[in-house]
Order: structure tokens, then sequence, then C-alpha cells
């Protein structure tokens, strides 16, 4: 008898939790209208979909920074989940902990670099890191490579640019190309 074996990175609920972090990260993106003012820093974000919540081997508390469980428990509660994701892109620092099934964590956490222990180094050899990545965009993509974890999500502060990792592979759009042939100019 085999183990039950769940393939999330192609389970359509899953599919569909990367997909709301992913567009309302866009929305926070296209909603700020000081990207191009100098010294300016904008909101900034960062998702990791997980499929294991024992995150503590790769994670640590990013001290009193919380998500507001309270009036947002899932990326599935519509405009409170946007509503929570404004603030938090301008109000606090750390990854946000998503569980496969939509659930958000309170605590927000700062993930772990990888090569830090000889089994980790393994994992990014086959990363890439690309000249725009900053320290965020480069631990979502060391993040995204830890076999525990779906994907990752970021919005950068500095530029707007929205980008989803994968297995170590980067899907990335600046700011002027997000929401493609739906966007109001």
């Amino acid at each position: 008898m085999s183990g039950l074996a769940i393939e999330y990175g192609t389970h359509e609920r899953v599919r569909e939790v990367v997909d709301r972090l992913t567009y309302c990260a866009e929305h926070v993106s296209l909603a700020f209208d000081g990207w191009d003012e100098p010294h300016v820093k904008g909101p900034g974000l960062y998702f990791a979909v997980v499929a294991d919540r024992e995150y503590g081997d790769y994670a640590d508390p990013m001290g009193e920074n919380r998500w507001p469980r309270e009036s947002c428990p899932t990326a599935f509660a519509e405009d409170a989940f946007v509503e929570a994701v404004e603030s938090v892109s301008r109000e606090q620092d750390g990854g946000v902990v998503v569980a496969v099934d939509g659930e958000i964590e309170a605590q927000m956490v700062r993930f772990r670099d990888l090569g830090t222990r000889s089994e980790e180094t393994d994992l990014v050899d086959d990363v890439s890191y690309e000249p725009w990545m900053g320290s965020r965009h480069m631990s979502a993509i060391e993040t995204s490579v830890r076999p525990e974890v779906v994907a990752t999500v970021t919005l950068s502060e500095e530029t707007g640019r929205v980008s989803l990792f994968r297995d170590g592979d980067a899907e990335s759009m600046e700011r002027d190309e997000l929401g493609g042939e739906w966007r109001a100019e």
C-alpha cells in the first residue's frame, strides 16, 4: 500500500492560493503611486506557500511582526485579505507563511539562507540569481527550492516588481508589465 501523495504544484486549490497571493501583490504594486519618487520605499511583500507547517527548521520569528489573523485568517477571506495585504506590505517586515489550504500563520518569519548545513547546499546548485534581485528575492528563490515549499511570491519595495518563484525558477514582471491586457491606464 502506497502513501497518499499530493502534487501541490499542480493541485487546483493550491494553484488558486498562489494565484491569490500573486494577484494581490500585483494590486498593491499598481495601487502605490510613489515608485518614481527618489528615496521612497514602497510596499513590500514576501509570501511562502508551505506544504508542512513545521517550518521552524528553516525560519525564525521576526519579532513582533504579525499577520492580522483576527481579521484575516485565510487567503480566501476576499476583501479582508486585500486589506490585510495592503496593511502588512506597508507596516510589517518578514515572510508571511501560507499553508497549502490558504490558512495564514500569525507570526511573520525570516527564512534562513540555504547552505548553512551540508544537506542544504545541494538544493542551491541550480539556483540562478538575476541582477535585479535584492535580498528578499534571493531569499525567496532559495526558499522555493526547499521540498516543503510549494512557491514564494515577492513584491519589491524598491520597484514594484512582482515575482513568483517555484523550485528555483523565477517568473517576474516589472511594474509596468503587471495586469497585462486588463490593466487600466
